[in-house]
């Protein structure tokens, strides 16, 4: 397995560094605690377009022409995201090139310079990017899960924003957001691949050793308020129709976290999997179905999507439901158990090939505060769940106080109570 160096500069930014032997590329990416669920409602989608806006130029890459065309002659990969609890900024490309790359990543998050003729351009592309989504409708209805279940707090807004908040923004709503999170104790810069780690160390230093430390900005805490099974049925006339149906969890720190990655897996993880083999080979009912766990620093989620044929649809919750109600009944056989713990752990390692996956494995773990895992430590995790684990935890969160259901397709004035319950 792969070793990793952790540490940390004088001004608290934390550097993760994970040589890879053999691998003929190098990853350099930047994360940082800032994401949607640190916004205030104003300022909704703010994270989000202040990402755009850093690959819009910089003081020593004026404009956006300069960057692409400098990173693209690198032959690199590169792209930034925004989630609820971070964003993050990375380039990958062949190893002999990894200094380049990482003063292009390191331009971009140290010196945006939010240009107001490029932040009024930006807007119409956030917009549409917004309008983009709303016509995926696979994408869209995880939103309309979000907002069912935390309603109007940062954990139920979408992380695009929305329109009439990204019309108004300013070049000082930038300065000010990026001033408040953009500090060095929030920030966290990963390292993989075939680099050449005295080479990296000096460039560490001498560019995040300079971010000047600040007081950094808080995000409120989620609140969790559910006495009985609720539903979001979002009319749109549609091919199939989307649904998610879940419950909620806990947050990234349960020791139990491991065992309900089993559960997910060997509920909807693979074509082996209980409802793939239930709804797509037995009743023929969808193309896609699935089932995934969602963490974070304050909540979490258990959760089952599908497209499902219309006039399959009520057949599919149903079955959904009969299907999570299970695990609180039954224990899992041993040959089921052992082939969901071995698809999650050859996923895992086959993943970390890559020096970006790799990369993500660790700084993941480090931006959401967790102490640090190597591969080997959650394969054993994995390894060591039971039968009678996944029973326990199936049973504290399969009820009707965490179960919500959300979906999009052509029902008007339609409510699947009956159903949406366990």
């Amino acid at each position: 397995m792969h070793d990793y160096t952790r540490y940390v500069l004088k001004n608290g930014v934390r550097v993760i560094l994970v040589p890879q032997k053999g691998s003929v590329a190098t990853t350099v990416a930047v994360l940082v605690e800032a994401g949607s669920k640190y916004e205030t409602k104003d300022k909704n989608g703010i994270s989000h377009f202040l990402e755009h806006m850093c690959f819009k130029g910089t003081t020593n890459r004026p404009n956006y022409a300069d960057i692409s065309r400098e990173l693209d002659g690198l032959g690199a990969v590169y792209n930034a995201f925004t989630g609820q609890e971070m964003t993050s900024y990375y380039a990958k490309a062949q190893n002999e090139v990894a200094p380049h790359i990482f003063d292009v990543v390191s331009d971009l998050y140290l010196n945006p310079i939010f240009q107001k003729e490029e932040i009024e351009k930006e807007k119409g592309v956030i917009i549409e990017e917004i309008h983009m989504y709303e016509d995926m409708p696979q994408r869209k209805v995880s939103e309309l899960f979000m907002d069912l279940v935390y309603g109007d707090q940062p954990a139920g807004w979408s992380i695009a924003g929305r329109e009439e908040v990204i019309q108004p923004t300013t070049q000082k709503d930038f300065l000010s957001y990026r001033g408040k999170h953009y500090v060095p104790q929030a920030t966290i810069l990963v390292v993989a691949g075939g680099f050449d780690e005295k080479r990296i160390r000096k460039d560490i230093e001498r560019s995040f050793g300079r971010l000047a430390k600040g007081a950094k900005g808080k995000k409120l805490r989620v609140v969790e308020a559910q006495k009985r099974p609720t539903e979001l049925v979002h009319f749109k006339e549609v091919e199939q129709t989307h649904v998610i149906m879940g419950f909620r969890a806990f947050d990234v720190f349960d020791e139990r976290k491991t065992t309900l990655e089993v559960l997910a897996d060997i509920l909807g993880g693979g074509m082996s999997s209980r409802l793939f083999k239930r709804v797509r080979d037995e009743l023929g009912a969808a193309y896609y179905v699935n089932a995934s766990t969602d963490f974070f620093t304050d909540h979490g989620l258990l959760a089952m999507a599908a497209g499902v044929k219309h006039e399959k649809l009520e057949v599919v919750l149903k079955a959904g439901i009969e299907e999570f109600v299970r695990f609180t009944k039954e224990l899992v056989g041993k040959e089921e158990l052992a082939r969901a713990k071995s698809h999650l752990i050859g996923n895992l390692l086959i993943s970390l090939e890559t020096s970006d996956e790799l990369g993500y494995f660790y700084g993941g773990q480090e931006v959401m505060g967790l102490k640090l895992k190597t591969p080997a430590a959650t394969v054993r995790e994995v390894k060591a769940v039971t039968a009678a684990d996944i029973r326990a935890v199936a049973r504290s969160l399969v009820r009707n106080d965490r179960l919500n259901m959300a979906l999009i397709g052509p029902f008007k004035k339609r409510s699947f109570a009956d159903i949406v319950r366990v």
